[in-house]
């Protein structure tokens, strides 16, 4: 991988693990459109993969008092059922459908009213996150506005709010990781300098982030985190569009 390109990865792996770091989301969305400008569908989704279990592992550990357990092991229930489905199905989507993807998932986490949407604490509520946010990742290869539904109603404070969506999300960019890496036949097509970087970047990003997290409140941590994914919802609609349009 040439040198200017490993340093865009760095550098955008750092900003985007800083970003999921504070707002627990919105920093895969950009690292993944960053990906796919770059390397094709499945390599992203690989580096993608490794990036973000990185970072949200290093999250998970950082908050790891503040995780709810019993959500995140049903979640991974979930998960699996997700895995198993598309390990039978063997789906792979284009360019196009990635960055639609990235773009509708916010616009699906706003239009849904939430009364619909089962809270993760609720009975079967973090079963079917975990299913269709796992489903989101081997589509878009990231489901951070969506799994927010299943959290918006919670009376947890922002802290558990973190901690326990980057367990999820551990999981579910490591199962991202072992799909893609087996829909091309066992070998990443990324370069292990390249990984090495991303798992580097990721645990400084979100090593920085953890001080300004503790600096906000609760209402700033809502309000920031909708319009910032919002806003990057529609760049990649726009994006997505194009491609379609100019095949």
């Amino acid at each position: 991988m040439h040198i200017g390109l490993l340093a865009v990865l760095a550098l955008s792996v750092l900003g985007t693990s800083f970003l999921s770091g504070v707002f627990g989301m919105a920093g895969g969305m950009v690292l993944m459109g960053i990906l796919i400008a770059f390397l094709p569908v499945s390599a992203a989704m690989v580096l993608h993969g490794t990036a973000q279990m990185t970072s949200n592992g290093w999250r998970a550990l950082l908050w790891r008092r503040n995780t709810d357990y019993r959500i995140f092991g049903r979640y991974v229930l979930g998960l699996l059922g997700a895995a198993l489905l598309f390990t039978f199905i063997g789906f792979v989507p284009d360019r196009a459908m990635v960055l639609i993807g990235l773009g509708i998932i916010p616009f699906l986490a706003v239009l849904v009213p939430a009364r619909y949407v089962p809270q993760a604490s609720s009975r079967f509520g973090a079963e079917v996150c975990g299913f269709l946010n796992t489903c989101m990742q081997f589509i878009a290869g990231v489901s951070g506005p969506l799994l927010d539904v299943f959290f918006v109603r919670s009376d947890m404070d922002r802290r558990s709010v973190v901690a326990t969506k980057a367990a999820c999300q551990t999981f579910s960019h490591l199962a991202k990781l072992v799909y893609f890496t087996r829909v091309m036949g066992g070998e990443s097509g990324v370069e292990e300098v390249a990984m090495g970087i991303a798992v580097v970047m990721a645990i400084a990003g979100t090593t920085l982030s953890k001080f300004v997290l503790e600096k906000l409140t609760d209402n700033q941590f809502r309000r920031w985190t909708q319009g910032i994914v919002m806003t990057i919802g529609v760049v990649y609609l726009a994006q997505g569009a194009y491609v379609l349009a100019t095949r």
